[in-house]
C-alpha cells in the first residue's frame, strides 16, 4: 500500500510537472506573440512592394512573409492593387496565399471579403501606410489618414474611388434657368426636386451624374446635395449644424460603396449615408447635418406640380456630354459592381 501511494504520488506529481512546463510554455508562446505584434513588419517593407526595385521588392516579400499577422492582409491586398505589373502582383497573392492557407486565388474582391469577415486587428501603423499609398496618387489625401485620427469604421473597409480629391467635379452655386428655357429637357427626364422658403429647384440626374455632388443656396438656405452615381438616388443636407457652415467636399473614397466626404477645415472624412464625420478631428463632437427633403421623379411631374421652379442651366463650366443615360452607361448596362 505504501509504495502504491508513494507511485500514485510520483504519478501526479509529474502531471503537476508536465502541466506546470505546459502552462509555462504557453505563456512563453504568447508572450512571444505578444512580442511579435509589437515588433509588427515595417510598413515601409509593404510599401516597398508597389516600388520599381526588384532587390527591395525580394527583400520586403522575405519580411513580411516572416514577420506575417493575419492583420497585415489588408495591407497587401491593397499595395496589391498598385501593383507595377502583373508579376508582381502574382508574388504578392502568392504570399498572401502561402501565409494565410487561403485558396483563394487571384481575385482581389474574394480576399477583401475574407479579410472583412474576420475580426479587426490592424497593423499598429496601418493608417501611417495608407497615408503612404495614397499620397502618390494626390497629396492632399495625406491629409486624411494619420495614426492620431479617430474613426469609427475600420480603415481596410475605405476603398479608393480611382480619382483625386474632387476629381469628379462638385457644381458650386451653379447656373440656373427658369423652367419654360429648359428646351434641353424631355419630359420623362429624371430630376431631383427640391423647394426651400416657396423656392422650388430641380436638378437633372443627367447633369449631376458627371459631378456627384451640387452645394447650392435655395431659398435662403443652403445645401449640399450627394448624388450616388452607384444607385442613382440623392440625398440633400443642410450644410449648417448649430449654425456653423461646413464646406464639403468629395474625397475620393469609398465606404461600402458609399462616397466619403470631407470637409474643407479639418479635413475630416464624412459618411454620406449618415451625414456625420467617421474618420478625423471631428469624430466624437456629435455632430450630424440635417437631412432635407428631396423628390426623386420626371421633369414633366415635376413642373406639372411646379410650374414657377428653376433648374439647372447646362453651362455648368465644364464640358460634358450630358445627354440623358449617357455617364456611367457602360456601368448600368450590366449586371457588375464596381465596387463591392
Amino acid at each position: 500500500m505504501k509504495n502504491s501511494f508513494f507511485l500514485a504520488a510520483g504519478v501526479v506529481l509529474g502531471l503537476v510537472c508536465v502541466a506546470s512546463n505546459r502552462s509555462t510554455s504557453i505563456a512563453r508562446a504568447e508572450d512571444s506573440s505578444l512580442a511579435r505584434q509589437a515588433e509588427r513588419t515595417p510598413i515601409d517593407a509593404f510599401i516597398a512592394l508597389a516600388g520599381e526595385d526588384d532587390a527591395k521588392r525580394l527583400n520586403a516579400i522575405s519580411l513580411i512573409r516572416e514577420g506575417w499577422h493575419d492583420g497585415d492582409a489588408a495591407m497587401l491586398i491593397e499595395v496589391a492593387l498598385f501593383a507595377r505589373n502583373q508579376t508582381s502582383r502574382d508574388a504578392m497573392i502568392a504570399l498572401l496565399a502561402q501565409a494565410t492557407g487561403q485558396p483563394i486565388g487571384t481575385d482581389l474582391r474574394a480576399w477583401y471579403d475574407w479579410v472583412w469577415n474576420r475580426e479587426d486587428q490592424p497593423h499598429p501603423n496601418y493608417a501611417s501606410f495608407k497615408k503612404e499609398i495614397y499620397l502618390r496618387v494626390d497629396p492632399r489625401f495625406a491629409e486624411y489618414f494619420d495614426t492620431s485620427r479617430a474613426t469609427t469604421i475600420r480603415l481596410d473597409e475605405i476603398r479608393w474611388g480611382g480619382v483625386l480629391r474632387d476629381g469628379i467635379p462638385p457644381l458650386n452655386k451653379p447656373e440656373t434657368i427658369p423652367g419654360y428655357e429648359a428646351v434641353y429637357l424631355a419630359d420623362t427626364d429624371l430630376v431631383f426636386g427640391v423647394e426651400f422658403g416657396g423656392q422650388p429647384r430641380a436638378y437633372p440626374k443627367r447633369i449631376l451624374a458627371w459631378h456627384e455632388m451640387v452645394k447650392d443656396v435655395v431659398g435662403g438656405r443652403s445645401i449640399n446635395g450627394v448624388y450616388c452615381t452607384l444607385c442613382g438616388s440623392m440625398i440633400v443636407y443642410d450644410t449648417e449644424v448649430a449654425g456653423k457652415h461646413y464646406e464639403l467636399g468629395t474625397s475620393g473614397f469609398l465606404y461600402r460603396s458609399n462616397k466619403l466626404m470631407y470637409d474643407h477645415e479639418t479635413k475630416s472624412m464624412w459618411s454620406t449615408l449618415a451625414g456625420s464625420p467617421v474618420v478625423g478631428p471631428l469624430v466624437g463632437k456629435g455632430l450630424a447635418l440635417t437631412p432635407l427633403h428631396v423628390v426623386t421623379t420626371t421633369w414633366g411631374e415635376w413642373r406639372r406640380r411646379h410650374p414657377g421652379t428653376d433648374v439647372l442651366s447646362l453651362r455648368t463650366g465644364y464640358q460634358r456630354d450630358y445627354g440623358e443615360g449617357v455617364a456611367y452607361a457602360a456601368y448600368f448596362a450590366t449586371d457588375e459592381l464596381m465596387f463591392t
